[in-house]
């Protein structure tokens, strides 16, 4: 095999609540995570070259050791001694620094591809231990599906799929940082917590209304007052059906879950409209085969 194709998926986090603050200035997570059908496109080709080559839609994005999938190509290729180079085509759709995971998921997509196109042998356990080299979220996006994440997010537990819905993510056009967002993060006895326990329970029940009644997302605390954008996409989504509409990761993306597929598609055209520079999706959960 000299070429593959694959789909780097993003992912939201459906509940996200800080523990604690740790010693070695991480902070410790429980978060209960969801792909979604967002993908980026990548094509691994083998080079003779050798190295690790990398060519992108988007002119800003590094093309070099700063891009998590070059990192996650050149890691394989010292590990395992490859003599052969690799070319990366990346085709960026997922929003850039949104709270998506859309770099990890580019990573995950390379250790799978690699994995493949090279023989390596390693299991899916085995390329979640390397991922955590690269960074918290790409053991989870080489997993995929519903998940509990604990720890830096590096701690995974499978849960059932969520019920089947509709889901629109908008990127408004601004940055955060998510270093920011965490170091003025403040954990107090008024931190408000989501109910990470009992939206399981709900996910595992199949009740999409019970899980999304426990949606919730520490951070929105620290990123939602520097960005009203943030309260304006949350109220247009619930006012238009949304059962729920939050934060993904650290932001600035929101997403909103809609029992009603026309609902969505209504809210995700008004978005669409209003052409203030956000990012507009309409999606669908996405779980891997097992």
């Amino acid at each position: 095999m000299k070429q593959i194709n694959l789909k780097a998926m993003a992912k939201i986090n459906l509940g996200l609540d800080v523990v604690r603050r740790r010693e070695d200035g991480y902070h410790d997570l429980r978060m209960v995570m969801q792909t979604v059908r967002l993908f980026d496109r990548i094509r691994l080709s083998v080079t003779r070259s050798g190295g690790v080559r990398l060519k992108t839609n988007l002119g800003f994005l590094p093309t070099d050791a700063n891009n998590h999938a070059c990192k996650a190509a050149q890691m394989l290729i010292d590990e395992f001694g490859i003599k052969d180079g690799v070319f990366i085509d990346l085709q960026k759709h997922i929003p850039v620094a949104a709270g998506l995971a859309g770099g990890s998921s580019d990573a995950a997509a390379v250790l799978t591809g690699m994995n493949i196109l090279f023989g390596l042998g390693l299991s899916r356990e085995d390329l979640m231990l390397r991922g955590v080299k690269i960074g918290a979220d790409v053991p989870y996006c080489v997993m995929r599906g519903t998940a509990l994440a604990e720890g830096i997010g590096d701690v995974l537990t499978p849960l059932a799929h969520i019920p089947d819905c509709s889901i629109i993510v908008a990127k408004p056009d601004v940055r955060v940082s998510t270093k920011y967002v965490y170091t003025h993060l403040e954990l107090n006895d008024d931190t408000k917590h989501p109910d990470i326990d009992s939206q399981i329970d709900a996910i595992r029940r199949g009740d999409l209304k019970g899980m999304c009644a426990c949606c919730g997302n520490v951070l929105e605390s620290v990123t939602e007052p520097a960005y009203p954008k943030i309260t304006e996409l949350k109220k247009t989504m619930k006012d238009g059906g949304a059962l729920v509409s939050m934060m993904s990761g650290s932001g600035p993306s929101v997403f909103g879950i809609f029992e009603d597929t026309q609902k969505a598609q209504a809210v995700c055209e008004q978005l669409r409209s209003e052409q203030d520079g956000t990012q507009v999706f309409l999606t669908s959960p996405f779980f891997p085969r097992s």
